[in-house]
C-alpha cells in the first residue's frame, strides 16, 4: 500500500500536458492583460537576465576546454541561467511570450492584445540587453584572460551576423521551439528544482547545436559592436540578423509548439480535466 502510495505521489510531482495547455492558455490571457509599464519594466528584467546568461556562456567559450562536444555543452549549461532567471524570478521575454498565441488561437485575447503585449516585450528586452552590453564593456568584464573574452565576443557575433537569411531563420525556428518546450515544461512543475531541470536541458541543447535566440542577440551583437568598434560588426548587419532570427522564433515558439498544442488540446472541452 505504501509503494502505491509513494508512486501516486510522484505522479502529483508534475501537471500533466492537458494541464499544462490550460495553464498557458490563462497564463496568456492574464500577460496579455497586464499593464504597458509593468509589462515593460519586467521586460527589461528578461532582457538583462539573458544578457547574464550570455556573459557567462561568453567566459565559459573563451579558451580550451577538451572536445568540441563538451565545450559546447558546458556553454549551454551556463547560458540557461539566463532563462532560469526568468522563469524562477519572474519576468517577461519575448521568446517565450510567444506561447501567448495557444490563448488568442482560442480567441480569449485579440490580435491587437496578442502584437502590444509582443511589441513592449521586444523593445523592454533590448533595453536592457543594451544597457548591461554597455555596463559590461565599460565594467571591463571583456578584457577578462588578457582580453581573450573579448575576442570570444567578438567571434561569437561575427559568426552571428554571416549566417545567410535562410540559415538565420531556420536556426531561430529551431531555437525557440526549444525554448518554449523548456517554458512549457517549467509550468509542469511544483518545485523550483523541477523548473530548473526543466530549462536546462533543453536550452543547453539550443545552444551547444548553434541556434539562433533574437534576445541574447540584442546583447552579443551590441557588445562585440562596442569592442569592434568601425569594424565589420555594424547596426545594419545587426538588424540583418535580428530579423530573420526574430521571425524564426516566432514560427518555432508560436507555431511549432504553442499551435501544435493547440490543435491537440485546444478543441477539448475536457482540456482543464
Amino acid at each position: 500500500m505504501s509503494e502505491d502510495n509513494n508512486q501516486l505521489s510522484v505522479l502529483q510531482e508534475v501537471y500533466s500536458p492537458r494541464q499544462v495547455a490550460r495553464i498557458v492558455d490563462e497564463i496568456g490571457v492574464r500577460k496579455a492583460a497586464l499593464p504597458v509599464f509593468q509589462t515593460y519594466t519586467l521586460a527589461i528584467l528578461a532582457g538583462a537576465f539573458i544578457a547574464f546568461g550570455s556573459m557567462f556562456f561568453t567566459v565559459v567559450m573563451t579558451g580550451e576546454s577538451g572536445s568540441f562536444g563538451l565545450h559546447r555543452l558546458a556553454g549551454g549549461v551556463a547560458f540557461s541561467l539566463g532563462l532560469i532567471l526568468v522563469v524562477v524570478g519572474g519576468a517577461e521575454l519575448f521568446t517565450g511570450n510567444n506561447l501567448i498565441i495557444m490563448a488568442w488561437a482560442d480567441r480569449k485575447i485579440g490580435t491587437l492584445g496578442l502584437l502590444r503585449n509582443w511589441v513592449v516585450v521586444y523593445l523592454g528586452n533590448f533595453v536592457g540587453a543594451l544597457g548591461c552590453a554597455v555596463l559590461v564593456k565599460y565594467a571591463g568584464v571583456m578584457a577578462l584572460s588578457g582580453g581573450a573574452v573579448g575576442e570570444t565576443a567578438v567571434a561569437i557575433a561575427k559568426a552571428k551576423i554571416s549566417l545567410p537569411f535562410l540559415e538565420a531563420f531556420l536556426r531561430g525556428l529551431l531555437c525557440n521551439a526549444l525554448v518554449c518546450l523548456a517554458v512549457w515544461m517549467s509550468f509542469a512543475a511544483h518545485s523550483v528544482t523541477g523548473k530548473i531541470l526543466a530549462v536546462v536541458f533543453p536550452v543547453a541543447a539550443f545552444v551547444a547545436l548553434g541556434f539562433e535566440h533574437s534576445i541574447a542577440n540584442m546583447y552579443m551583437i551590441p557588445v562585440a559592436m562596442l569592442l569592434d568598434g568601425g569594424g565589420d560588426i555594424t547596426v545594419s548587419a545587426f538588424i540583418g540578423n535580428l530579423i530573420p532570427v526574430t521571425l524564426g522564433n516566432i514560427v518555432g515558439g508560436g507555431g511549432f509548439v504553442a499551435l501544435v498544442y493547440w490543435l491537440i488540446y485546444g478543441a477539448d472541452p475536457e482540456r482543464g480535466a
